[in-house]
């Protein structure tokens, strides 16, 4: 945060919890490349049946092989994109730092670094004294070591990274560089439990033009409709918070916080990404606040489905192929998705779910998507309701 005269100069953001690549990354060093290759390969296999996995390394190539450009690269041009049929690969003569790996690496779960050539928020250590010395001179990038691999015949940890994990050393696992899967069985825990609770969002800043009232403030069940929705998301989340303008702020009567959009005019595309800025390494669970048939079992339906991997889990409307974007979990992931359609002037939530890679369930109950609009159909829900409490 800078300061000048006392003065903050620019917004005390929140950041999601990335490293230099991705969120959840382990730096591989200690040992040669071609292990930590070999090591990655047979991890990869494992991880990339539960989560998203990327791989970070050098080109192994000689000097003269690697400095020399290829395709349209060599011919002047600045950037490279080939189909090539069963993969896509892009090629780039531009220097990339941290912000645009962070950019590139944003949808993956797991990231695999070839430490002895990159730095990354958590490292494996393996004990192999072929680069015993080496290790020695990259202390510096031991800062968070998250797991220590032994090579055969090597069980004894060096004295000088003893020294320099001090009482750390006690509480970091130590395995076998070719048990495959203890390590990776580690990772995914580890993985797993870098994931936070789930925080609600109940949308209530529409000006409920067509309705001619308050959509939120309607009691189809004996309480304003937003705090309902917001007692059903209680059930499955550690926070809940109501969005809205910030005119309503004064006006709006709730035991829950409220959380005013900082992107005004964007409607529900706002809410969503204001929510992301106060707490981005969370995942959100949203629903409008114009749903009254929704109920716990059609929310236990949307947890229980919950894809971590996607950048977004949604239920396809009833009425279409599309997926309902106001009844969704979006994961961490996808604020920087959010940020980027808006980028490209396009603030609908659902062409950011139809345009991304997520999970979509059909709804066993899909009545409890049904939103309501106009007074009509108000008028019919308020039946529905009387009709079946009877």
């Amino acid at each position: 945060m800078e300061k000048s005269n006392g003065h903050q100069k620019h917004a005390n953001l929140v950041r999601p919890n990335f490293g230099q690549f991705g969120r959840q990354e382990w730096a591989i060093l200690g040992t040669p490349c071609g292990t930590i290759q070999a090591l990655s390969a047979k991890l990869v296999a494992r991880l990339s049946r539960h989560c998203k996995v990327a791989y970070v390394d050098a080109d192994h190539q000689s000097a003269d092989q690697s400095s020399v450009p290829a395709g349209m690269l060599a011919n002047g041009a600045t950037f490279e994109y080939t189909d090539k049929i069963h993969f896509h690969r892009f090629d780039s003569n531009a220097q990339l730092d941290a912000y645009q790996f962070r950019s590139l690496f944003n949808e993956q779960d797991v990231v695999l670094v070839n430490g002895n050539h990159f730095k990354a928020k958590q490292q494996i250590v393996v004990i192999d004294p072929k680069k015993r010395a080496s290790l020695h001179r990259k202390l510096d990038r031991l800062s968070n070591v998250a797991m220590i691999l032994t090579t055969e015949g090597e069980q004894e940890i060096y004295p000088f990274l003893k020294d320099h994990l001090g009482v750390s050393l006690h509480s970091i696992p130590v395995f076998q560089i070719d048990d495959v899967k203890a390590i990776s069985d580690r990772l995914l825990h580890d993985y797993r439990g870098s994931i936070l609770p789930l925080k609600g969002l109940v949308l209530a800043g529409g000006r409920s033009q067509r309705m001619g009232e308050d959509k939120g403030a309607i009691a189809y069940h004996g309480k304003p409709q937003r705090v309902y929705a917001a007692d059903l998301l209680q059930q499955f989340c550690a926070d809940v918070y109501i969005s809205c303008r910030p005119d309503q702020v004064g006006t709006m009567q709730s035991d829950y916080p409220l959380l005013p959009d900082k992107l005004i005019g964007l409607g529900p595309f706002g809410a969503i990404a204001t929510a992301f800025q106060a707490f981005p390494n969370h995942a959100w669970l949203v629903v409008a606040c114009d749903l009254p048939l929704l109920n716990k079992q059609t929310l236990n339906q949307l947890v229980g489905a919950r894809n971590t991997s996607a950048i977004a889990t949604a239920f396809q409307s009833p009425s279409n192929e599309f997926p309902e974007p106001l009844i969704t979990i979006w994961e961490p992931k996808s604020y920087s998705v959010l940020l980027q359609f808006l980028a490209m002037g396009y603030s609908c939530p659902r062409k950011v779910l139809i345009n991304s890679e997520i999970e979509l369930i059909q709804a066993s109950d899909p009545a409890a998507l049904t939103n309501v609009n106009v007074p009509t159909e108000k008028a019919a829900i308020l039946q529905q309701i009387t009709t079946g409490k009877k």
